[in-house]
């Protein structure tokens, strides 16, 4: 009698109907029907198209008509003296406005820092401001309108909730770089707008820093750089470019 009833059942499968092709039949026990062309003919609908998928692939970055045009007076796989290179930013620094002298150091290890006194105004006037408790607000908020911190050691307790915001910009007074002093106000006398404040990149031993402007005469920029290499430290130099605002970047020999 089972047998019967299941077999009764069996012919009472659900009746199913596909577009054009025929009739299906499926039994209840056996779960729910798939209907695999509905389902391929849904995902051809929602799957990016070819030319989608290549407006998202970007390309290598398209320099102007004047920066390819100026790049051609410089020789790329020369290493200039720093005279001739000098003058050469000059000539190929394109810009409408003023641009600023940029040094890029490749060194031998991250963590290199430190203060030289450029012998001429190096075009970027710093900021120097003593810790008061009006700036913790301020500061919390990432506005960071100084490049010089000066602090006293009493003070370290209210600064280090803020080393979030400004260690990674290389801001927390510090001893060896004479930002942490028993009296700032006192301290601030040495850091003149001429004082140039260098470190590496967090990750990477990469110094970028600004040796003067375009329009300064060669013999004030060349003075300016000599006085930064030597506080570098030849030694610790692998490599180094020039370049301004407005420039490709030209090699420099240190020797």
């Amino acid at each position: 009698m089972t047998k019967k009833i299941k077999e009764a059942q069996k012919e009472e499968a659900i009746k199913i109907k596909s577009s054009g092709k025929g009739e299906k039949f499926a039994d209840m026990s056996s779960g729910p029907i798939i209907d695999e062309a509905k389902i391929e003919k849904e995902l051809q609908q929602t799957a990016p198209s070819e030319e989608a998928e290549k407006k998202k692939v970007k390309g290598p970055r398209v320099r102007g008509k004047k920066y390819q045009a100026v790049k051609k007076q410089i020789d790329a796989n020369k290493t200039y003296s720093l005279k001739e290179a000098l003058e050469l930013l000059k000539k190929v620094s394109f810009g409408k406005f003023i641009g600023l002298v940029e040094a890029h150091f490749t060194v031998s290890e991250k963590g290199l820092s430190g203060e030289v006194n450029l012998p001429y105004f190096s075009g970027k006037a710093r900021r120097v401001v003593i810790f008061n408790d009006g700036l913790i607000e301020e500061i919390k908020a990432g506005k960071v309108n100084f490049d010089v911190l000066l602090a006293s050691p009493a003070e370290m307790a209210k600064i280090l909730p803020l080393a979030k915001v400004l260690g990674p910009k290389g801001l927390m007074p510090n001893p060896k770089n004479g930002t942490l002093v028993a009296e700032p106000e006192k301290a601030l006398k040495n850091f003149s707008a001429s004082a140039l404040h260098f470190q590496t990149e967090k990750d990477f031993p990469l110094i970028h820093t600004v040796i003067g402007k375009v329009n300064q005469p060669t013999e004030e920029l060349q003075a300016n750089f000599e006085a930064l290499i030597k506080a570098v430290n030849p030694k610790n130099i692998k490599k180094v470019v020039l370049k301004s605002s407005m420039s490709p970047s030209i090699k420099v020999n240190l020797e």
